[in-house]
């Protein structure tokens, strides 16, 4: 309802920040993957339910689309993603699993799932772990070598087939180095560079020349050279020499060897020496090689190898020409992989939302998912919720019955929705049902509800896209209460319109307007922050000014009086900061003193009390306030050591005994607004919400409330055009289009074409090396999509029509 001083909270944020964001990944060997940021937190998305019981640990059975941090732990070190399992070690070397428990293969002794991490013994030497279908091997730092889960085929390496639901000690030998578990077989290396096998083998996939199960460590060759080791339904390896190995099942042309015969002994792919990494998955595999390039080969049919078909390769195919791959992680038949920058990339099956995209949408090429570091602006209207990106971008979602969030409909959208393709988007301030927001240029926008005219181009017409108000270029400040609007121009003057009958415009009148209407003639306004039916303001001498609705004692001039001009509140000079909410009022001091007046029924005044104050009441002894939010019926505020603090009704209910309560332990907290639900961003540039979530106005992608703060995805922004040549021009026909988009271009080498919908979601991705490339969207819905064309001259970004 209203909006805090941009003054404030211009978020600066490093390219090195944005960048490291992700720093260990695991696609699952069914359809989750798990990941860890920079920071040690844990992360998971995707399967989560029915007989995959709670693998993504997040205390539910519930599948999540985007991804979901696991708890507050920050010392996170390993993943390991099994089927229906997970398997983690944090930093002090103790091991943790999570998931479904059916042949304990969590180890904690049992057979019950778990939801959430539960730490498995109390060992504190845990140092490699991996988990296969149904059953976990680990290593630990003395070098012994250990199993649990299921073990029909002998995969467990203890010379039975006896399930074990606690860690069993293999074999005597400590000097355990790598291991790697498949679907029902295990592979292992020692410090001395020998390769190990035990488990299933019909397919060959022990490598030990024949196709005979084994229930005990077997040595495979004599080779003492071997350096990584990855198991699916068949076996990847490298070896020291920079050579890439493979056996076992080949029907699909996984081995890589340009056929789909299976193997039984260790055979040498290609002739390059230069491979670094390899991961196997379902049925296929993934390699890196020491120049950074990415390559795939094998089953395709979720177009999990990454090369825009999902046409199956027996040879090792380069995956796009990026040189800066780092990590790699194939699932079943989805693949996650990271870059050097830390930026996170997944493709292939989605149908549980794997990639964590916001989805279940498969796809055929590497495609980014959210940094979710370059969030620079956030303001909450009563259901719906706007923010501008660092790339000045601007998104929205949540309630859009009147079209507030201007995407052109009145859908509701539960997830952040790109709002046109401009990168100058500079102040926005969400109302009631109605959003009002400025670029860089200093022109003046709005959508959404406009009854009373709020938006203020001279109608009653509801707009369900930015529009242009005024031709004026020296906005300076804006603010969107409930039906009304308050704004300041470069030069200090005041101007409202809107609703008028709570006295808020300040004109002197009762009288509705319909454009921006001067108040005053004073030019020294510097601060507005817009209530449901009256207004605050401050001078640039500190003085502090309100005017309108007053029945709760808001304005804080110890009346209940209606004031239809800007009235001063008391005789201090030293305001620095002020929100207006549903009926109480909040400020803070250039002391850091907290001050609030008002509406008092839910102790969102802080005092301790539920009595209405009609002037500043100073609200603890605190000096280090640093930033404040009036709600509908609850305050929320930073202090300068990045702690949030909140009082009044939370979430439906009282919170805390009537003073400010801390919320989350976190000291990096930046910006925050909020009217029934909240929003905040980090110093690192993250988004969370919680509270009311009925129009899906959190962004978590689902419509059910939350307690405590939710980290929210963020989005890929499409609008960045990197052109900088005139003489290039690219013809995109015919648009609209109901089957084949048209691309041609002159003085430039098409690329790369990728084709996201209004929400930035990636629909599609095709490799295009030439001048001319058509598309066909014959199988897409009706509606307005973002075509993102990448040539050898820079970045494009066109809006097309699917009828």
């Amino acid at each position: 309802m209203k909006t805090i001083p941009t003054l404030f909270f211009l978020l600066f944020i490093s390219s090195f920040s944005f960048a490291q964001c992700w720093s260990e990944i695991s696609a699952g060997n069914s359809r989750h993957t798990v990941a860890i940021k920079t920071d040690g937190t844990l992360w998971a998305w995707g399967s989560n339910e029915g007989n995959y019981s709670g693998q993504l640990g997040d205390g539910t059975t519930t599948n999540r689309t985007t991804p979901t941090q696991i708890g507050t732990d920050n010392n996170w070190a390993k993943i390991a993603a099994g089927l229906v399992h997970t398997v983690a070690l944090k930093t002090d070397g103790t091991l943790w699993a999570w998931g479904q428990n059916y042949f304990g293969q969590l180890g904690d002794g049992t057979t019950a799932d778990k939801t959430t991490p539960i730490q498995i013994g109390t060992d504190t030497n845990w140092s490699q772990i991996a988990a296969g279908i149904c059953y976990t091997v680990a290593i630990k730092t003395d070098g012994t070598l250990w199993a649990w889960g299921t073990n029909y085929d002998g995969q467990l390496g203890d010379g039975t087939s006896t399930i074990r639901t606690t860690p069993t000690l293999i074999t005597t030998a400590t000097n355990w180095a790598q291991i790697s578990a498949g679907p029902s077989h295990t592979v292992a290396l020692k410090t001395d560079g020998t390769l190990w096998a035990w488990g299933q083998n019909y397919d060959g996939q022990l490598g030990d020349g024949t196709t005979i199960s084994r229930t005990t460590p077997t040595q495979i060759g004599t080779n003492t050279n071997w350096a990584q080791i990855s198991v699916g339904y068949h076996t990847g390896a490298l070896k020291k020499d920079g050579t890439l190995w493979a056996w076992g099942a080949n029907g699909n042309g996984q081995l890589g060897d340009g056929t789909t015969t299976n193997r039984t002994i260790p055979t040498q792919i290609g002739t390059a020496t230069n491979w670094s990494k390899i991961s196997v998955g379902g049925y296929y595999a993934l390699a890196l090689k020491t120049d950074g390039t990415l390559w795939a080969w094998g089953n395709n049919n979720y177009g999990q190898l990454g090369d825009g078909t999902n046409i199956n390769r027996t040879t090792p195919a380069q995956i796009d020409t990026a040189t800066n791959w780092t990590k790699i992680t194939a699932g079943q038949s989805h693949t996650v992989a990271l870059k050097i920058d830390g930026e996170l990339f997944s493709w292939g099956d989605n149908y549980y939302g794997q990639l964590g995209n916001g989805t279940t949408i498969a796809i055929t090429a590497p495609t980014l998912m959210s940094t979710a570091t370059n969030w620079a602006k956030i303001t909450a209207g009563q259901s719906h919720t706007v923010a501008l990106k660092t790339d000045g971008t601007l998104w929205a979602w949540g309630s859009n019955g009147y079209g507030q969030l201007g995407d052109g409909t009145s859908t509701i959208r539960t997830t952040p929705t790109l709002i046109t393709t401009a990168t100058n988007w500079a102040q926005i301030s969400a109302g009631q049902s109605h959003t009002v927001a400025l670029k860089t240029d200093g022109t003046l926008w709005a959508w959404g509800y406009n009854y009373y005219s709020q938006l203020g181009d001279g109608t009653i017409a509801n707009r369900t896209t930015p529009t242009l108000i005024t031709t004026a270029t020296n906005w300076a400040q804006i603010s969107a209460g409930q039906s009304h609007t308050v704004a300041l121009k470069k030069d200090g003057t005041l101007w409202a319109w809107g609703d008028n009958s709570g006295r808020q415009l300040g004109d002197g009148t009762t009288t509705k307007r319909t454009t921006p209407t001067l108040i005053t003639t004073a030019t020294n306004w510097a601060q507005i922050s817009a209530g449901a039916d009256y207004t605050v303001a401050l001078k640039t001498d500190g003085t502090l000014w309100a005017w309108g609705y007053n029945t709760y004692g808001q304005l804080g001039d110890g009346t209940t009086t209606k004031r239809t001009t800007p009235s001063q509140i008391g005789t201090a000079t030293d305001w620095a900061q002020i929100s207006a909410g549903q009926s109480h009022t909040v400020a803070l001091k250039t002391d850091g003193t907290l001050w609030a007046w008002g509406n008092n029924s839910n102790g969102q005044l802080g005092d301790g009390t539920t009595t209405n104050r009609t002037i500043p009441t100073q609200i603890g002894t605190a000096t280090n306030w640093a930033k404040i939010v009036a709600g509908y019926s609850q305050t929320i505020a930073l202090k300068t050591d990045g702690t949030l603090w909140e009082c009044g009704v939370y979430s439906g209910g009282q919170l805390g005994d009537g003073t400010p309560t801390l919320i989350s332990t976190a000291t990096n907290w930046a910006q925050i607004t909020g009217q029934y639900h909240r929003v905040a961003l980090k110093t690192d540039g993250t988004l969370w919400a919680w509270g009311d979530n009925s129009y899906g106005q959190l962004g978590n992608g689902t419509a059910s409330y939350t307690f405590i703060p939710t980290s929210i995805n963020c989005p890929t922004s499409l609008a960045i055009n990197t052109f900088n040549n005139d003489l290039v021009t690219i013809k995109v026909y015919p648009n609209p289009t109901e089957n084949i988009l048209n691309i041609e271009t002159n003085e430039a080498q098409l690329q790369k074409a990728e084709l996201y919908d209004i929400q930035g979601r990636l629909i599609l991705s095709e490799i295009a090396k030439s001048d001319k490339h058509s598309i066909n969207i014959s199988h897409l819905v009706q509606g307005t999509y973002l075509l993102k064309l990448f040539t050898d001259k820079g970045i494009k970004t066109f809006k097309t029509v699917k009828n």
